[in-house]
């Protein structure tokens, strides 16, 4: 497939707009990647789209981690935990959302965004106490992995039967499975998120169905937007942050609905 000039500047500028979204609320970046590669930059084959894109949100993913670490607003045990537990629900989801028809894929995709959005914009932030022993303070005890593995699998699961990233799904989750701040979530997610793109990117990559140069460019423009995103994310309000999260997730929804039935 032949990648015009414009389309690769297209490709930045949609780059920057889903590294603001990963930086901001640690997920979304796959749900507006798609549209935008579709229907901004211009590249027709679903199956392109869905393979680049994957390449660029896993690689800003990690890319916009850093600045959450940098901060101490990532949980890495948690992150990896999460990740390799996961990718389990990946393989298995992914291979029946391939025999589902896509229009009913959208329709349920949306409709899953709405009642996760409303969830978490009428719910709480909550954080479990810290266990401290010796030097080292773990938020995830021994008795909550049984709890965090199931959600794991089933976030895994949904982010494979509907090809995105699964960023909306894992803030939740992480936020409901083991009680941390709306905040660390969000760059714990970034790690998961990654992962998932990755092996998304790798398994289109053997079909064929990847256009390298547009996720250059895709990564090069969310690195600046992750940035942003970022710095923006760690400085709002715990409550700001999880209702702008929430109401993203609830307009995408109405968007993606819309798009599929008219």
């Amino acid at each position: 497939m032949i990648v015009t000039i414009l389309q690769l500047l297209l490709s930045m500028v949609s780059g920057l707009a889903v590294g603001f979204t990963l930086g901001l609320i640690g997920g979304g970046g796959s749900i507006l990647a798609i549209p935008l590669l579709l229907y901004f930059v211009g590249i027709n084959d679903v199956h392109y789209a869905i393979g680049t894109t994957a390449l660029a949100v896993g690689v800003n993913a990690y890319i916009n981690s850093l600045s959450h670490l940098r901060h101490s607003k990532v949980n890495i045990k948690v992150g990896i935990f999460f990740s390799a537990v996961g990718v389990i629900g990946v393989v298995i989801g992914s291979s029946i959302g391939l025999i589902t028809n896509s229009s009913s894929l959208l329709i349920l995709f949306s409709i899953l965004m709405m009642a996760i959005g409303v969830f978490m914009y009428l719910g709480k932030g909550r954080k479990e106490p810290e266990i401290v022993q010796g030097d080292q303070k773990e938020t995830t005890p021994k008795k909550k992995r049984g709890k965090l593995g199931i959600f794991s699998i089933l976030t895994g699961f949904s982010s494979g039967f509907f090809g995105i990233g699964g960023g909306f799904l894992i803030v939740p989750a992480l936020v409901y499975s083991t009680g941390m701040e709306i905040d660390q979530a969000v760059g714990t997610s970034l790690l998961v998120v990654g992962t998932f793109g990755i092996f998304t990117a790798i398994r289109y990559g053997f079909s064929g169905s990847l256009l390298y140069s547009v996720s250059l460019f895709y990564i090069i423009g969310g690195i600046v937007g992750g940035i942003i995103g970022a710095r923006i994310s760690i400085r709002m309000p715990k409550d700001t942050l999880r209702k702008v999260f929430s109401v993203i997730v609830i307009l995408v929804a109405v968007y993606v609905m819309f798009r599929t039935v008219m």
